[in-house]
């Protein structure tokens, strides 16, 4: 009985411990760029669901960006189209622009929608198509020097987020699909994470969450310890020792973006931990690495 009761008891301390973050983060803007394995487990789906509406219910205005990566491959798998990767972004030509838009914005963003709907969340679907959400440019990348046409990939030159702060400070849950618009209305695949950093930027957002399949930043290669927090200054210098390698790298960097642009706190998560978002954004100790522009806590015993 006593164990039964101390374990209501240690419920009780979770609710309490998690009270200064509501309290700071009410009518706050949160930015998920939700991606990686917990969009393919079908139980980590549904955690990452529940998070969102229960963000959405205790008075936070959480905003989903999401990509689409496996959904889209299997398309292309199917009509017979290869795919090629010039630094990490996906030489798009019009079949795979079609493909990728039809995957994005038609099946994916939607199933996310219904997912909310279920969970009792009133999601809305958009693109960057929508009101001109997303205003993109083609993007080139340089390889050895040399600018390397992409196709129908697009650098973003505005976000034009009227849309999503209606939405968002209403009842309703946006969903972004990381599509734009060109000036001349021709659609562009853009990277999630870009995208979902811009919006942060845009709204000014108190946090943006990169859900991932890795644990955060750590710290050393060697090391399975996650550093849980880091400044802009001491992240430029884990890049430059090479603690922060490979894939970590722009995603550091698109955080460090989005905060020179604005946003609170940006941290890089775990999505594959069951309710990750609750255990970042409402424990001390969190579970993935927050960085911001400088170590200042949200209420006077939080450890950073």
């Amino acid at each position: 009985m006593e164990s039964c009761m101390e374990s209501i008891i240690k419920k009780a301390e979770i609710l309490v411990e998690a009270l200064p973050y509501i309290q700071k983060l009410w009518g706050k803007t949160v930015v998920i760029k939700y991606g990686g394995n917990a969009m393919i487990n079908d139980e980590l789906k549904s955690s990452v669901m529940e998070d969102i509406t229960l963000l959405k219910y205790i008075g936070m205005n959480p905003v989903v960006v999401h990509g689409g990566g496996p959904e889209i491959n299997k398309a292309l798998d199917k009509f017979d189209i290869k795919s090629q990767f010039i630094n990490g972004l996906r030489v798009t030509d019009s079949s795979t622009m079609e493909i990728a838009q039809m995957v994005l914005v038609g099946k994916t963003n939607k199933e996310i929608v219904s997912l909310l709907n279920k969970m009792g969340g009133k999601a809305i679907g958009l693109c960057g198509i929508d009101g001109n959400l997303i205003e993109c440019e083609q993007y080139k990348a340089n390889v050895d020097g040399k600018d390397i046409d992409l196709g129908y990939v697009g650098k973003i030159t505005k976000i034009n987020s009227k849309l999503i702060e209606l939405i968002a400070k209403d009842e309703y849950i946006p969903v972004v699909a990381p599509i734009g618009v060109g000036k001349d209305g021709q659609s562009y695949n853009i990277n999630a994470d870009t995208v979902a950093g811009e919006i942060a930027a845009a709204l000014k957002a108190e946090k943006l969450i990169l859900l991932t399949d890795i644990e955060g930043v750590k710290m050393n290669k060697d090391s399975n310890d996650i550093i849980p927090a880091l400044t802009v200054d001491e992240a430029h210098d884990l890049i430059n020792k090479k603690v922060i390698d490979g894939g970590m790298i722009p995603k550091v960097l698109g955080c460090i973006d989005a905060l020179n642009k604005g946003v609170g706190r940006t941290h890089i998560i775990d999505g594959r931990i069951p309710h990750c978002l609750l255990l970042e954004i409402f424990t001390n100790k969190g579970i993935g690495t927050m960085i911001m522009k400088e170590k200042v806590p949200y209420y006077s015993n939080e450890k950073i």
